[in-house]
């Protein structure tokens, strides 16, 4: 069965003003169907049909192709779910409780998130895993590539993603990345970034 374009959980113009209904539009209309359309090429015909996303990103990652485009729609599909309009504050219960054991705070927290996404050379994500051992930890990897996939230095269940490749916010904000990221937490879904640490754990 071919992969799909996930719906937006909202509108285009819902993140506005902190990320504006023309960046919407074209990143989930336009780049990530694009990185769906190529997954379900590279995957037809290969003998990889019927695998799941997580098992190609997972064993495939030597095939350029899944890499890259099964790596984008991963990435995207956590991406949006992890963007609400009535986001961002802060979290709270055992997720805000595992942030302050981790960094030492919330605020710290973001500094240290904010950091890995302003400081990815180039195109790339920063994320904010659950590791092994259920210690947070925040990371950040390049291109299209995730803490699911083996060998990065980077290990762990995604619970946060924030993309940081010039079509997340070049429209806006220009080459101003830094503004974009602050503009980010303005939007994030605290309760869906809390349900995937609590599946997570």
């Amino acid at each position: 069965m071919a992969f799909e374009l996930p719906k937006l959980p909202y509108s285009h113009d819902a993140l506005n003003p902190h990320i504006d209904t023309a960046t919407m539009e074209v990143h989930h209309g336009k780049h990530h169907a694009a990185y769906v359309a190529k997954l379900n090429t590279a995957v037809s015909g290969s003998g990889m049909e019927g695998k799941s996303l997580e098992e190609l990103i997972k064993n495939h990652t030597n095939v350029a192709a899944v890499r890259n485009n099964g790596g984008g729609h991963w990435n995207h599909s956590l991406f949006w779910t992890v963007m609400s309009p009535s986001g961002g504050g802060a979290p709270n219960g055992e997720l805000s409780s595992a942030i302050n054991g981790a960094f030492g705070s919330f605020e710290e927290f973001k500094a240290a998130f904010s950091i890995a996404g302003a400081t990815q050379f180039g195109s790339g994500w920063a994320w904010l895993c659950v590791s092994n051992g259920g210690k947070l930890e925040v990371c950040s990897t390049a291109n299209q590539d995730n803490p699911l996939m083996p060998g990065l230095g980077c290990e762990g269940l995604p619970i946060l993603g924030l993309d940081v490749w010039e079509h997340a916010y070049y429209l806006k904000y220009q080459n101003r990345r830094p503004d974009y990221i602050n503009a980010f937490f303005d939007v994030v879904n605290w309760t869906e970034v809390s349900r995937r640490f609590n599946e997570a754990k």
